[in-house]
């Protein structure tokens, strides 16, 4: 899938890259970074092959690796994110030299901030793409705020403050990928910005759907929308700590998948169908707990994500905050799909001019600093 843009001027030129944790592709974006706010000039999304997709889940479901394997899928992962790179700059006409550096997120197989020894993993050769694009890639985003004892995660605040911050209205950004993060934006400049992993986003409702199916999404909600929510099951979902716990925080698929859910609730003897309704409800009312809780004067929450076209998950969003409107982030400037993309175009320009990031108030970090490494071409 790409889109063409206009062409660009002569403002830096700047390339994200990103795979979410429903580990099926590459989203990439070409963006021009001047004064004003991103100007999206062409975007293209690279699918996974099948047998890719097959060993990251078996991966991430957590079966033993060879470290031989590992290494082989962070060259192949590196060499698909190339030629996503590559692909969106045929669709702008744009020559790889115009461009002056990538933000390569790389693919999240692994993220606990909490470990006794906190680790967080995003498989991606940044050598193998900056050698192939020839251009001057950043990576490994994460890990130097774990380092500084943060949580590595949520990053997004650091783009939706800048955009979509206001001093008319409290607002709230939900990133609603396979786990939905908030950005809370309160009006106030006093106040700063700050963030959390709210739990499950769409990766329960994509993972049971697959089981159920065999299709890899419930595309609108149509599926959970036919089905009933089970009370009994939902308040044993609701039950796990992590929902509880205070911010700063963050999770993965790590913690939230089938076999999570299954421990905590018989999932094979509702129907189907309301089990879906069940763990969409999930999602929803814990996303509205946790908005509630941060920022209970927020006025309108904004959607990114591929959660963002899922219109039965807003409508129960919807319901849970009556007082805020929901709007996709496309009424506010920036395309739903391509808002994370955008993100690691940005966080790249940020490391080529060594520019610290204060997301101090997000992840719990001790101090500001760069986020990723610069790998020169």
């Amino acid at each position: 899938m790409s889109a063409a843009g206009r062409r660009p001027g002569n403002s830096p030129l700047f390339i994200g890259l990103n795979s979410g944790t429903s580990m099926d592709g590459v989203d990439a974006a070409l963006v021009r970074l001047g004064d004003g706010p991103p100007e999206v000039l062409a975007t293209h999304r690279s699918d996974y092959p099948p047998a890719l997709v097959k060993r990251l889940r078996e991966l991430v479901a957590g079966g033993a690796v060879p470290a031989a394997e590992l290494a082989r899928l962070e060259v192949e992962i590196a060499r698909l994110f190339a030629s996503a790179t590559r692909a969106v700059l045929a669709v702008a006409g744009v020559p790889a030299a115009r461009v002056r550096a990538l933000g390569c997120h790389g693919q999240t197989v692994y993220h606990g901030p909490n470990d006794e020894t906190p680790v967080t993993m995003q498989l991606c050769d940044p050598n193998t793409v900056a050698e192939v694009t020839g251009i001057d890639t950043v990576a490994d985003l994460r890990r130097r705020d774990l380092a500084a004892g943060g949580q590595g995660a949520p990053l997004a605040p650091a783009l939706h403050g800048e955009l979509f911050r206001t001093a008319d209205e409290d607002r709230a950004v939900l990133n609603l990928g396979g786990i939905a993060n908030l950005s809370l934006l309160p009006a106030d400049p006093e106040q700063p910005v700050s963030g959390l992993d709210t739990g499950p986003g769409n990766c329960l409702l994509d993972a049971w759907i697959r089981e159920r199916r065999g299709r890899d999404f419930d595309r609108d909600g149509e599926w959970a929308a036919g089905g009933r929510v089970d009370a009994s099951l939902l308040a044993s979902l609701r039950a796990e700590d992590y929902f509880d716990r205070p911010p700063p925080k963050s999770t993965g698929t790590e913690t939230f998948h089938l076999a999570w859910a299954r421990h905590r609730a018989k999932l094979d003897g509702p129907d189907p169908r309301d089990v879906q309704a069940t763990l969409a409800e999930l999602t929803a009312v814990t996303i509205a707990d946790a908005l509630r809780s941060a920022l209970p004067t927020v006025k309108r929450l904004l959607v990114c994500g591929g959660g963002a076209r899922n219109g039965w998950l807003l409508a129960r969003l919807s319901r849970h905050l009556p007082d805020a409107e929901i709007a996709p982030t496309d009424e506010y400037g920036l395309p739903a799909e391509w808002v994370e993309a955008v993100l690691f175009a940005t966080m790249a320009r940020a490391a080529v001019d060594d520019q610290a990031l204060d997301l101090t108030a997000v992840t719990g970090a001790a101090r500001p600093h760069v986020f990723g490494a610069v790998y020169r071409a």
